[in-house]
């Protein structure tokens, strides 16, 4: 197994670390995402983590996170368990593929990328927007299938590449090119970043990427933080918070990308 250099951290590093936790969590539960592609930057900048720790140290702590939130969409019926599995069926190579490959691209370069990837889709949904859908979908619909194996692979593959279980993409795209409702997007996007985390853990561990002390850290805050934001996601009016989660999106991966630039 693949080691990196050792770090020691002391109890103030991993206590401000609960709380970017804490804030995360409840943004993975409003938003419907894993919250590693945020927790990454957010460990850099604010806490100066070492590169490959901040990038993959958030991923295992997704998946209590994405199961607490998704916990608080039962009884509601908002999962669709035919996209989950199409998804799971052809992300999880994908993402095993992306996470093996993250050693031979390097941390800074890394870094860029996930910088870039948040500012992207910050930008993506402004432009875009959002729309509730009121159409069916056609499950038995070829194209359909095709469509979500396609996000499936390449979202798969980006996200081990960048230690995050995609969620902050899958989201999105299954609202704006597969119309699925948004709370429904929201929820099914939950269940598959909850099994795309876990190739990607696996493949970090094996690198050597984790630092299952921070792990803890970040998952003792975000399992009832993400609880409560996913309890408040539906209360709220989808337009308004994927607007607001647009804008917050693209100004701090703009921000992460000029930090990391510079250092």
């Amino acid at each position: 197994m693949a080691t990196l250099p050792h770090y020691s951290f002391s109890w103030n590093y991993y206590l401000f670390a609960s709380l970017i936790g804490a804030g995360v969590g409840f943004l993975s539960g409003l938003f419907g995402k894993g919250g590693s592609a945020i927790t990454t930057p957010l460990l850099r900048v604010l806490l100066n983590t070492p590169r490959f720790f901040a990038l993959a140290s958030p991923l295992p702590a997704t998946l209590p996170t994405t199961l607490s939130a998704s916990w608080a969409y039962q009884g509601n019926d908002l999962v669709d368990w035919h996209a989950v599995s199409i998804t799971c069926l052809w992300g999880i190579p994908a993402t095993t593929i992306g996470s093996l490959a993250s050693s031979w691209v390097g941390g800074h370069p890394l870094m860029i990328l996930t910088a870039l990837f948040i500012s992207y889709l910050g930008i993506m949904l402004l432009w875009k927007g959002e729309r509730e859908k009121t159409a069916g979908i056609d499950r038995t619909d070829e194209s359909h299938r095709k469509k979500l194996a396609i996000i499936a692979i390449g979202v798969g593959f980006l996200s081990g590449l960048l230690a995050n279980a995609g969620g902050v993409l899958y989201g999105p795209l299954f609202i704006s090119w597969i119309d699925m409702p948004t709370k429904k997007a929201l929820a099914t996007s939950l269940i598959v970043s909850c099994f795309l985390a876990i190739p990607g853990t696996i493949a970090h561990w094996y690198l050597g990427h984790i630092d299952w002390t921070l792990v803890a850290a970040l998952s003792i805050a975000t399992i009832p933080m993400s609880y409560l934001g996913a309890k408040a996601a539906l209360k709220m009016r989808s337009s308004f918070l994927l607007k607001l989660y647009g804008s917050a999106l693209t100004l701090f991966g703009l921000y992460d990308l000029i930090h990391t630039l510079g250092h």
